[in-house]
């Protein structure tokens, strides 16, 4: 069984970056596709960004195009969610997750950080 555990959050200013890790323990990630998903209080979790096993395909939220990017060191059993240009409105609870296939299909997810907070201030 997987365990994922998420890092890198805390408190950064509108227009800043940070940089969040997944690390994995117990399987290896390299034959699967991995997210980034976040929940506000009152809302539904939604998807921020996925990527398949070897990288060369990703899906970005609409709102997050262009400023987050995903990326994956299978090396390292480590997903990265790089956040650039960050708003009040990305202030949210982000996990990660796995997918139970190569490709980022949504019945597929089996697993989930405990999530780390991202708190964007003006």
């Amino acid at each position: 069984q997987v365990q994922l555990v998420e890092s890198g959050g805390g408190l950064v200013q509108a227009g800043g970056s940070l940089r969040l890790s997944c690390a994995a323990s117990g399987r290896t990630l390299s034959s699967y596709a991995m997210g980034w998903f976040r929940q506000t209080p009152g809302k539904e979790r939604e998807i921020v960004a996925a990527i398949t096993w070897d990288g060369r395909s990703t899906y970005y939220a609409d709102s997050v195009k262009g400023r987050f990017t995903i990326s994956r060191d299978n090396t390292k059993n480590t997903v990265y969610l790089q956040m650039n240009s960050l708003k009040l409105e990305d202030t949210a609870v982000y996990y990660c997750a796995k997918y139970g296939s190569s490709r980022y299909t949504p019945k597929t997810l089996d697993a989930w950080g405990q999530g780390t907070l991202v708190t964007v201030s003006s």
